[in-house]
């Protein structure tokens, strides 16, 4: 199939379910490609919360004719960069190479994705690895009140569970449960393989098919369906911190919503840059923080939008106060024509900026295809922005700021702070 815009992409469907997604950059002399399965953390169970992180550091640790030691040789003797993540939704292992390594590039990768060993000894080094990566985010108050927020926002369901699971549930992987993981979500229908950069498409179809001839076909996997929000007030003391970290964030559309672009400019005018309101008014204006921003985090059928700072304990609820007199302004004032221009030109920006990026443009087509199913032209894109009006932001801001499904995280050295429900009336 041959997709025609201005973006030179291709797709090819193998016989397995398997994708092939190509866009051709000739003035590049490299190739960044990814394997991605449909499948993150939210596809887990209670018990074994932290496998798919656990299975994606286990890929690198070798192959049945590979040691790890081997997969990182080869890729530094081609100058090449591998790399890997694992999200809420999605797993990608990814590598970019010079465009005349492509070959051992492309052999290395998919070794590594298909043909894991997940040797015990391995296992068990790696899960030491892994429990001292969840210290790290323990230790880090940031990344902790974001957990602690999303934990309690999607209580009970996967979405809210931590993508490097816990202690306790990453103590009990084994080998079984991993091969059992890799079979069930490793196969064709599950698999996207997409690539950007000096490449030929008919060609590297054919590598990539070649590869992958023996994978079992099969169907995307669903996760389980939308959880339900629960607008928590969480106040957690934690007297080694010299700031009170804050989290405060209401649902919001998913991806593929009609609104995204209404969405998109909203954050980006509350929080979305240093020009933004709550940069200006809580930094600028009163140096309350140091760091404050706002961010939205879309998935396949919800979504949030949390705003963060941090901040001493005697500012933490003005913080509060200055955030909801935000919403307030947003809901009862139409954003004026120079300051929605400015976020519209932000926007455009960092869209264009990002697709000078052959890495970026490989997700971004691997991530059009999982979600959309279609592809969109950046001139598509630059006019979803510019058709968005101050009357549809000011309505989002009217259906998004309700004070009934606002949550708010808290955590620091509290000292007797107190915040309840109509404190948060916006």
């Amino acid at each position: 199939m041959t997709i025609t815009n201005e973006r030179n992409l291709r797709r090819t469907v193998l016989p397995n379910g398997l994708i092939v997604l190509t866009e051709r950059m000739d003035h590049l002399r490299s190739v960044a490609m990814g394997v991605w399965i449909k499948s993150g953390s939210r596809c887990e169970l209670a018990e074994n919360n932290g496998i798919s992180h656990f299975v994606e550091h286990m890929l690198f640790k070798g192959t049945r004719s590979r040691s790890a030691q081997l997969i990182a040789r080869e890729m530094d003797s081609i100058g090449g960069n591998l790399d890997a993540f694992t999200g809420k939704e999605t797993i990608c292992f990814n590598v970019k190479s010079l465009a005349d390594h492509v070959p051992i590039a492309l052999d290395v990768l998919t070794d590594l994705v298909l043909n894991p060993v997940f040797a015990p000894a391995d296992i068990e080094r790696e899960r030491g690895v892994i429990l001292e990566e969840i210290k790290i985010d323990e230790d880090n108050p940031d990344v902790l009140v974001h957990e602690l927020f999303t934990q309690s926002f999607w209580k009970g369901h996967p979405l809210g569970w931590p993508i490097l699971g816990t202690k306790e549930t990453v103590a009990r992987l084994d080998q079984q449960q991993l091969f059992a993981y890799h079979s069930d979500r490793f196969h064709g229908g599950n698999i996207v393989f997409s690539a950007a950069g000096n490449l030929d498409h008919d060609r590297f179809a054919a590598a990539v098919a070649d590869k992958f001839s023996n994978l079992a076909g099969g169907e995307t996997l669903h996760e389980l369906g939308a959880p339900e929000p629960d607008a928590r007030i969480v106040l957690r003391n934690k007297k080694s911190l010299e700031q009170v970290q804050i989290c405060l964030g209401l649902p919001a559309p998913p991806i593929t919503d009609e609104s995204r672009y209404v969405v998109a400019i909203l954050n980006t005018v509350l929080g979305g840059g240093m020009s933004s309101r709550l940069f200006q008014t809580i930094r600028e204006e009163r140096g309350m923080a140091y760091s404050i921003y706002s961010d939205l985090s879309p998935y396949r059928d919800t979504g949030t939008l949390c705003i963060y700072a941090g901040t001493s304990t005697s500012k933490a609820l003005e913080v509060v106060g200055l955030i909801l007199a935000e919403f307030r302004n947003l809901k009862k004032d139409p954003l004026a024509q120079e300051e929605l221009t400015r976020a519209k030109d932000q926007l455009k920006g960092n869209i264009l900026l990002g697709l000078e990026s052959s890495n970026a443009r490989m997700a971004n087509l691997a991530r059009q295809e999982m979600y959309f199913h279609d592809f969109f032209s950046v001139d598509e894109v630059i006019a979803g922005i510019e058709a968005v009006n101050a009357g549809q932001v000011q309505a989002m801001a009217q259906q998004l700021f309700d004070p009934r499904r606002i949550a708010v995280t808290l955590l620091g050295r509290l000292d007797g702070v107190k915040l309840n429900r109509t404190m948060l009336e916006c």
